[in-house]
């Protein structure tokens, strides 16, 4: 009987991972047109590109070999990739139901999902609950339970929608969200028609462009360096972005959403909006073969160290790791290397900490940093012995 199983369990294997290689190579009828607009310098007429180069979106690392195996080694998790814990216990928070006036409370609620508490209203980044992020319920399993379950979240006033990976637009939490709340859902371009396939409403904007919430308060959809796809072969379809919440008093929010490091000008024309009180930045998923320290689709700590101090933030929170795996890195490196990274490089490790998930942060206002990281230091600081020993 057990050999049955694992018989079946090996046929089952293989029947996913032969679907999931398809969809990159053969049926162009998952393409989809998510936007029609004119041409400018990020889009050309049919899919949208980074302007400072598409190359290092779309190489493999180097030493992964060819595509096929490396995705079979990924898949299968036979990359010899160091263990994660099959789930990590979570005391879920209970929020206040609204935050007043210049105070800042931050729930990470786990993966890029933060819940932002400030001005009376309640906003909601790239939100998640689904145990698995994927198509047709493949994909990586939820390891860390969300730090607020999804009926004690207070009612939600703003959702941002950095792109359309699955990790980061889901759709069955936007369709409670909508049907629960009602939201104002900004994003970038393109992303609404998925939004509109869950059956809610998003306000779709390129880079530079801006809505105003409520008198005092309003979104600007920011560049970073990223890529869009629910099925590979719509890849680019719809645009990615950051997004700066410009406040009345206190400093600004910003949120990295999903992004590689790029030209790294677009901190600096994230901070020309005002001073960033709060960072959210990705440190994880960053390694996908051993001693890896950053993709082109995903800044590692050393490249998050570097935009910290490009946004000239007073505080950041490290997000998009330990939630859901999808790289090689142990669970606990990214946040053990921007911490040993900040140390190096004379940065102040309490104003770029992880938060606890479903711990609610105060966030003081915008006050400038005492002392900032030295950017010169960073490439040396990742040889050293310290970081090497982290898988």
């Amino acid at each position: 009987m057990a050999l049955i199983l694992k018989i079946i369990a090996a046929t089952i294997l293989f029947l996913v991972t032969a679907v999931c290689l398809a969809v990159t190579i053969v049926p162009r009828f998952l393409d989809r047109i998510y936007y029609v607009g004119p041409r400018s310098d990020h889009f050309d007429g049919e899919r949208f590109f980074n302007p400072s180069g598409e190359e290092e979106t779309f190489r493999l690392p180097a030493g992964a070999g060819g595509r096929a195996g490396f995705f079979w080694r990924y898949l299968t998790g036979s990359d010899g990739r160091p263990a994660w814990p099959k789930s990590v216990p979570v005391t879920p928070g209970k929020p206040e139901p609204r935050v007043e006036g210049d105070r800042l409370v931050a729930t990470w609620v786990g993966h890029a999902t933060m819940l932002l508490q400030t001005q009376g209203l309640n906003i909601l980044t790239d939100p998640i609950w689904s145990d698995r992020t994927g198509p047709l319920w493949f994909g990586p399993r939820r390891v860390t339970e969300p730090g607020v379950r999804f009926e004690d979240l207070p009612k939600i006033d703003l959702v941002l929608i950095s792109h359309n990976h699955y990790d980061h637009l889901d759709q069955p939490t936007l369709r409670k969200l909508w049907d629960r709340d009602r939201p104002m859902i900004v994003t970038s371009l393109g992303n609404d028609a998925l939004i509109a396939a869950a059956g809610a409403k998003a306000t779709a904007l390129d880079w530079g462009q801006h809505v105003t919430i409520r008198p005092g308060v309003e979104v600007i959809v920011t560049r970073n360096h990223h890529w869009g796809s629910r099925w590979f072969t719509d890849r680019n379809r719809a645009l990615w972005s950051s997004f700066v919440v410009k406040l009345p008093s206190g400093g600004n929010l910003f949120f990295a959403g999903d992004t590689g490091l790029g030209d790294g000008k677009w901190p600096a024309e994230a901070a020309a909006y005002g001073p960033i009180r709060l960072a959210m930045i990705p440190i994880g998923a960053f390694r996908f073969v051993p001693g890896q320290m950053e993709s082109g689709s995903h800044i590692g700590p050393g490249n998050a160290v570097r935009i910290f101090d490009r946004l000239g933030a007073a505080h950041a929170i490290p997000i998009h790791w330990g939630t859901y795996r999808l790289s090689f890195e142990a669970r606990e490196t990214p946040p053990a290397m921007l911490a040993t990274l900040l140390r190096c490089t004379g940065g102040d490790v309490t104003r770029f900490a992880p938060a606890g998930v479903g711990v609610p942060t105060e966030i003081a206002p915008y006050a400038p940093p005492a002392t900032r990281p030295d950017e010169a230091l960073i490439d040396e600081c990742l040889k050293s012995p310290e970081i090497a020993a982290l898988e």
